[in-house]
């Protein structure tokens, strides 16, 4: 267990923090430990490269950390009213509908190789600014309305390319499984 994974597993473990602070209204608490998770989510990247101790397991847990967080974070912010159910559910459901690929093609023993795309990773930045905005808005009590609505819509078109393209990818891939 390398040091990089250590800090994504600490990431993990402040999800339910997080999320008890939201619904706690506690939004300066979850607030501050958004920016921790970011910290610690950029040293363990920053350890793993420099330091060659990146690993197969770190591969799988770090994007698990980062969506449990942001996934969990868009909910828990959705069901409280601050954020619109629309949005929850397009950021949910690209995500789902993610996974779901990656399982179907593991039944079918097709394994789709994971590579992140420059999209994907627009859309993961965009979701984080967002979540960052919104926490610190409700926090520390200002109004940052005209930047959510901005911040929503890149999240609303990046997502839907985002999994368009991983729909065309996944199904050519798939397509060449052998009709037994």
């Amino acid at each position: 267990m390398s040091i990089p994974n250590i800090i994504t597993l600490g990431r993990i473990l402040l999800v339910p923090i997080i999320i008890w602070a939201i619904a706690s209204n506690q939004m300066e608490i979850a607030f501050a430990i958004f920016v921790i998770a970011g910290v610690s989510d950029a040293v363990d990247g920053f350890l793993a490269k420099r330091f060659n101790m990146a690993s197969e397991l770190g591969a799988l847990l770090d994007p698990l950390a980062d969506k449990a967080l942001l996934v969990s974070i868009f909910v828990t912010l959705g069901i409280w009213g601050a954020v619109p159910i629309w949005l929850v559910i397009l950021v949910v459901s690209r995500d789902i509908m993610i996974v779901g690929a990656v399982i179907v093609s593991w039944l079918f023993n097709k394994p789709v190789p994971m590579k992140p795309l420059l999209v994907s990773k627009l859309n993961t930045g965009a979701q984080v600014a967002f979540a960052a905005l919104v926490l610190a808005a409700l926090g520390f009590g200002f109004d940052s309305s005209p930047y959510e609505a901005l911040l929503m819509a890149a999240i609303a078109i990046l997502t839907l390319v985002s999994v368009s393209f991983y729909l065309v990818e996944w199904v050519r891939h798939m397509s060449t499984i052998d009709p037994q």
